[in-house]
């Protein structure tokens, strides 16, 4: 279907949705809702569902032999929680140690926007960042770290506002890279990880390339 296609059946949906709950759509200010949501469903927040919205994954050249840790930290996270259908946002870290190609930095943020912006969990959405890391860049290793506020846990069920969930995932080609990972990326983005931490959950869980709660 067409995005036009599309906005035009979930028009139709959400009107009868808002009928059901009473609401009255003859209401200056409710009369174009429907189609605000679903233009914004298909447009922004699931744009990402869409494989034509897939961005470039353009490289470049390691011509300096840069063999460090790359980290860009605190890039704008906005998604929508598959169960309620409710925003969960914060921050992602997102690191790698390249090999022979570099990626420009918009293109992380480019990357985290496309698996953001559709239905997620927080767990699977910091898995796909790192995944389409490795596929796109083949570098020794790379790590994203997702800080999020579920607005699922703010404004229904255990109503906790203050609470965040924290994921970390690494994707590694050599064993003894994930030391080094541990150190320079937890330092990196100024996160607290105690050693009983990694030692006791992330770090096996890194091992096995799972994504792990702290």
């Amino acid at each position: 279907k067409s995005d036009e296609e599309k906005i035009s059946i979930i028009q139709e949906h959400v009107k009868e949705i808002m009928l059901t709950l009473g609401l009255d759509l003859t209401d200056d200010s409710l009369r174009g809702t429907p189609k605000r949501i679903a233009k914004s469903y298909v447009n922004e927040l699931f744009y990402g569902l869409n494989p034509k919205n897939k961005p470039k994954a353009a490289t470049f050249d390691n011509k300096y032999n840069y063999s460090e840790m790359l980290v860009e930290k605190d890039i704008t996270l906005y998604s929508t929680c598959e169960h309620h259908m409710l925003p969960f946002f914060g921050k992602a870290h997102i690191a790698y140690i390249p090999r022979a190609n570099v990626v420009g930095l918009s293109k992380l943020a480019r990357l985290l926007e496309i698996y953001a912006r559709r239905m997620q969990i927080q767990e699977r959405l910091t898995n796909q960042i790192a995944d389409g890391m490795m596929e796109v860049m083949n570098p020794l290793g790379c790590g994203v770290i997702m800080e999020a506020k579920h607005f699922c846990m703010v404004c229904r069920g255990a109503e906790k506002k203050d609470s965040q969930g924290l994921c970390f995932v690494g994707k590694v080609k050599l064993p003894d890279f994930l030391k080094t990972l541990k150190i320079s990326f937890f330092a990196g983005c100024r996160l607290q990880a105690t050693e009983e931490r990694w030692e006791g959950g992330v770090g096996k869980r890194f091992g096995n390339r799972k994504c792990g709660a702290v």
